[in-house]
């Protein structure tokens, strides 16, 4: 049976603040829906993605800035950085190795140009933490 990943919920203290930010990206907005007992949920999508992410009131239990290392990948990370960047987005610079957990990472691209091995990163408003991976080649079967 296929399983496709659907919806990652990022957990927000300000709804409005993380939309306008989402907005920035130049992610596409699919949903803001508003139930009772100040119930609501808000969804987007990156370009290109086959799953969304998904925040609001009374969804999680999570607390704000508490996911990290969510994973995006680009066929140019240079090109997507500077996407971000023109978009004022606040971006880091690209690093090798160390991909998760800031442990072991190294200044600049991947000296080898390894899909996989360079990466950046920004944050939300809520410090939730966000990794640009640069994939120009998938691994077999993938």
């Amino acid at each position: 049976m296929d399983m496709r990943l659907e919806v990652v919920v990022v957990p927000v203290s300000d709804v409005d603040r993380a939309i306008a930010f989402y907005k920035q990206l130049g992610w596409r907005q699919d949903a803001d829906i508003k139930g009772d007992n100040g119930y609501r949920v808000v969804q987007f999508t990156p370009p290109g993605s086959g799953c969304s992410i998904i925040f609001g009131s009374g969804i999680s239990k999570a607390e704000p800035g508490s996911a990290q290392d969510l994973l995006l990948a680009v066929d140019d990370l240079t090109a997507a950085r500077k996407e971000l960047a023109d978009r004022g987005v606040e971006v880091g610079e690209i690093f090798h190795g160390g991909i998760y957990g800031n442990t072991g990472r190294l200044p600049g691209p991947d000296p080898q140009g390894r899909s996989y091995f360079s990466l950046t990163s920004f944050s939300d408003p809520d410090s939730n933490g966000w990794l640009i991976q640069e994939i120009k080649e998938r691994l077999p079967g993938r």
